[in-house]
């Protein structure tokens, strides 16, 4: 009888220790979908006709600290003291405060993913007053958007718009129109944003 009871003992022992085993192995780990970016700045400084940056630059920033794409309290600054009929070299920053992470050499690093288009009412439509070109490019010679330059309008009837600046990734950049800074139908060549980002400006 005794030796019946620790044959069972042994038993329910040997079962109970290979479930918490199972469980261990079994218990998915959560990961993200994408990089958090809890920090963008756009950088304006102004150019002259050859390129050259002259002046002082400005930085304007967008942050959350839960990350830009994930939802929760976004703070972006208003973007004041451009001029018009002057030519701005904007450059990109992106960063990851969560983890103390550059996501900026990331994305130019995998430039061939990644590409911004920059939209909103300063860059598209009958009242737009800027104009962006790319100024980088990725290891195919295909635009990035980290660095370029913006051309304000002098005749501009407005004094005040949005800049709409969207990351996407995975997209086919051979795509008809892709190549265009301003394409609104961007999502027609595939892939997901990054970002989303709409900052005001006035001047």
């Amino acid at each position: 009888m005794k030796t019946k009871t620790k044959l069972l003992s042994f038993t329910f022992l040997l079962g109970l220790t290979f479930t918490l085993v199972s469980c261990g192995k079994d218990d998915p780990v959560p990961e993200l979908d994408q990089e958090v970016i809890t920090d963008v700045t756009l950088t304006f400084t102004e150019v002259d006709e050859s390129g050259n940056n002259i002046g002082t630059s400005m930085d304007f920033l967008a942050s959350a600290e839960g990350g830009l794409s994930l939802g929760g309290t976004i703070q972006i600054e208003t973007i004041t003291g451009l001029e018009s009929g002057k030519s701005y070299r904007m450059e990109i920053t992106a960063y990851n405060g969560i983890a103390n992470e550059d996501i900026t050499e990331e994305i130019e690093e995998e430039g061939e993913e990644h590409q911004f288009y920059f939209l909103g009412s300063a860059f598209v439509g009958a009242s737009s007053f800027m104009e962006y070109s790319y100024d980088d490019t990725d290891m195919n010679g295909q635009p990035v958007g980290l660095t370029g330059i913006v051309n304000i309008d002098d005749n501009s009837t407005s004094n005040s718009g949005e800049i709409r600046v969207v990351l996407r990734h995975d997209l086919d950049k051979s795509y008809e129109g892709a190549d265009n800074p301003h394409w609104e139908d961007y999502v027609q060549a595939g892939g997901e944003s990054d970002l989303d980002l709409t900052f005001n400006v006035t001047f």
